[in-house]
């Protein structure tokens, strides 16, 4: 009896060292995320403040993102995902590069490929886009694999 008790501590400090860790390396997570919904407020805000046509851009409010026919006429979800896509690829890039936020990016790099793809949709040429999306997909896996195998 006093084993089992014993594992079942050690076993319950392990989770909490984990969850800890976890915690830690989710701030970075967390940030992307509060900066994309301010990023969101913000483009909402200067829609409705007419900040857009005081700087001689038409921006398309209606719900929906819009096809880019010029570059100076954009939808606000056209920005709102381009702002977005950028912030979550910062992220992705940041887990890259600092060793105390590392883990799988894949998903990371893929939402945000989605994200500025939405935004960008009138300008990019899907047809080239996408195999690129699969080209960098197979990198992210293979160095995640890389990773593993290393530790």
């Amino acid at each position: 009896m006093s084993d089992e008790k014993q594992f079942d501590e050690k076993n319950e400090k392990e989770l909490e060292k984990h969850d800890e860790k976890t915690e830690e390396r989710d701030r970075l997570s967390s940030i992307a995320w509060a900066f994309a919904l301010m990023w969101a407020g913000l483009v909402f805000l200067a829609s409705n403040m007419g900040w857009f046509e005081q700087l001689g851009l038409d921006v398309n409010t209606r719900w929906g993102f819009m096809p880019l026919a010029n570059w100076r006429s954009f939808g606000v979800w056209n920005l709102i995902a381009i702002g977005a896509g950028a912030i979550f690829l910062i992220e992705a890039v940041a887990r890259l590069v600092l060793p105390a936020y590392r883990r799988d990016i894949v998903g990371s790099f893929i939402g945000a490929a989605v994200l500025l793809m939405l935004g960008f949709g009138g300008w990019i040429n899907w047809q080239i886009i996408w195999p690129f999306l699969v080209i960098i997909a197979g990198i992210s896996i293979l160095i995640s694999g890389t990773r593993r195998q290393r530790k």
